[in-house]
């Protein structure tokens, strides 16, 4: 590694200790540690951006699940964009931008045994910018793309609606079922959110769960309404970004074999108790219909066929890219992540760390 990258000094954020309910300062021990020279076969890379998903919240807890929880010491798990500064491995140069799991730290040093588990691949700046390979083009879209794709199953006609709209998700939902000839509806939490998904995105309705309720009235009442008014005939597939009584709402509206697409619970994640499990849930034997999980790395061999067809929508205009882009490098860190819980990104969350 030449010399001038011996001289840098990496800061970073571990998990100090496993938050109860919303994460806090006192979860995350801030550090720093100067750069070693390069090994045969290794690679060092600046961070140019991370992607906060509230799946995060999930990894910072103890027990089993589809992916080991971040450890106590180690440094925070996230997906990334970042520039290979020096290499001695042959596959890469310096230059590359590359798309990985650098966890939230300023530099990413890859060992050549940690290449294929690391998820590290080139991206090409051409397709789409670094923070469009953190949404549409990132594990976001691919999240969206397979989820209603494969277990969603939309057919032409039917009525898809999706929760958590107008996030990274859910926008990428939304737009390939109106490309995929669906009628979406969307739910999201404001009328700034909901505009912006209906005249910007080209769904045909979006829901606002915040909308003002009647004194007495409880504010899901709103979402209820607004499924009768927009989904008068039912709900063929819906794609579940929130959980808890947003999810229950919809189960009250199944069409029969309808298809819902457990893909999160952000309602439910700072929880300091249980989940809440629907309570309608026997709809599903009644209009005899599914409700699947999705987990985006079961199709991480297929991401280059959803890359290139849903690039190729942002190139002709069919699907658009909408990020929240906070500066301020890894040191915001545990701020900006909580801004996902308190409903105030508006877009893909993503933390600039370098230019």
């Amino acid at each position: 590694m030449p010399s001038t990258h011996a001289t840098l000094v990496n800061h970073q954020v571990r998990l100090a200790s496993r938050p109860v309910g919303q994460a806090t300062v006192e979860n995350w021990q801030f550090t720093e540690e100067p750069l070693a020279d390069l090994n045969d076969g290794e690679l060092l890379i600046q961070v140019l951006a991370l992607s906060l998903d509230p799946a995060m919240r999930g990894w910072m807890n103890e027990g089993k699940s589809y992916i080991p929880p971040v450890g106590i010491g180690e440094v925070m798990r996230a997906g990334g964009i970042g520039r290979v500064i020096a290499s001695r491995n042959p596959a890469f140069a310096v230059g590359d931008v590359v798309s990985g799991t650098p966890g939230v730290q300023e530099y990413w040093r890859v060992a050549a045994d940690q290449l294929k588990r690391s998820g590290l691949a080139k991206i090409d700046l051409r397709v789409g910018s670094v923070t469009q390979w953190l949404n549409v083009l990132g594990m976001p879209g691919m999240t969206g793309y397979f989820g209603l794709m494969d277990v969603g199953q939309p057919q032409a006609g039917e009525t898809v609606v999706v929760s958590g709209a107008a996030g990274a998700v859910g926008q990428t939902v939304g737009q390939l079922a109106k490309v995929k000839g669906c009628k979406v509806v969307g739910i999201a939490g404001g009328a700034a959110k909901c505009e912006w998904v209906v005249k910007e995105l080209g769904f045909d309705a979006c829901i606002d769960y915040k909308a003002a309720a009647p004194e007495g009235v409880q504010r899901w009442d709103a979402v209820r309404e607004g499924l009768k008014q927009h989904c008068a005939d039912g709900v063929d597939v819906y794609f579940d970004n929130v959980g808890g009584d947003i999810l229950d709402a919809v189960l009250a509206r199944l069409k029969r074999k309808a298809r819902i697409v457990i893909c999160g619970a952000i309602s439910q994640y700072n929880n300091t108790g249980a989940m809440v499990g629907p309570k309608n849930y026997m709809s599903l034997l009644v209009n005899r219909a599914r409700m699947e999980g999705i987990v985006v790395f079961d199709y991480a061999d297929r991401y280059h066929l959803a890359i290139a067809e849903m690039a190729g929508y942002l190139k002709d205009g069919r699907m658009k890219s909408k990020e929240d882009v906070v500066e301020g490098g890894v040191a915001a860190f545990p701020a900006t992540l909580n801004k996902l819980f308190n409903g105030e990104n508006f877009g893909k969350l993503v933390l600039k760390v370098a230019d």
